[in-house]
């Protein structure tokens, strides 16, 4: 599949062309835990594996044996927190999320029998979880294939530059235009643009 998707974008887009014949390929490394993640990305506003996140790593300092449970949330002092500097307003998402995810037992659920818009509403329903976060477990958690999280800041810079967009002009709308060429397989292409990125500065 990997390949069938590779040669699907190459012939769609000339620009991921030459990014997929210049780099290796990005390896998703999914912890597969779903509220894991969304901790990760509402404390340090990027999931742990796809970027180093020191107030996460500092977060779970906080928690027994320095695992997020719903349970052990609920226990994190607000101002413990402050003085990571998470806003008030992430604390009150963690608590909500924990309180959602134990009372509809969602520790319970088959996270990869449910569809992607299912995802989104039951998500979307938490308060603070916005479209970047729900997009980051689709894509990188849950591994699902045809996502394109337009409101990736790293994602929106590097289009800029490759594609040579007016970040002033209906930004959203330019991307789109773009990443509907790459469907079915628009995580695939955000993940080589993304990938292009670290290769290029390691370099």
């Amino acid at each position: 599949m990997e390949s069938q998707a590779k040669s699907y974008l190459s012939d769609k887009d000339p620009h991921l062309a030459r990014i997929i014949s210049s780099i290796p390929e990005p390896v998703n490394e999914s912890s597969e835990d779903v509220f894991y993640d969304l901790v990760s990305c509402i404390v340090g506003q990027q999931i742990h594996y796809r970027r180093v996140v020191p107030t996460f790593k500092k977060f779970l300092l906080l928690l027994p044996n320095s695992n997020p449970t719903p349970e052990n949330i609920t226990l994190v002092d607000e101002k413990a927190c402050f003085e990571l500097r998470i806003a008030g307003s992430k604390y009150q998402t963690l608590l909500q999320l924990a309180a959602v995810w134990m009372e509809h037992k969602l520790a319970e659920m088959d996270w990869q029998s449910q569809s992607d818009e299912a995802i989104r509403t039951l998500l979307g329903g938490i308060k603070g979880i916005g479209n970047w976060t729900i997009d980051m477990i689709l894509m990188y958690t849950l591994n699902r294939p045809d996502v394109f999280a337009f409101e990736d800041y790293h994602l929106k810079q590097i289009m800029v530059k490759i594609y040579g967009l007016n970040p002033d002009v209906k930004l959203k709308a330019q991307m789109n235009d773009i990443a509907n060429d790459w469907a079915p397989f628009r995580s695939l292409a955000s993940r080589y643009l993304l990938a292009w990125k670290d290769f290029n500065q390691k370099q």
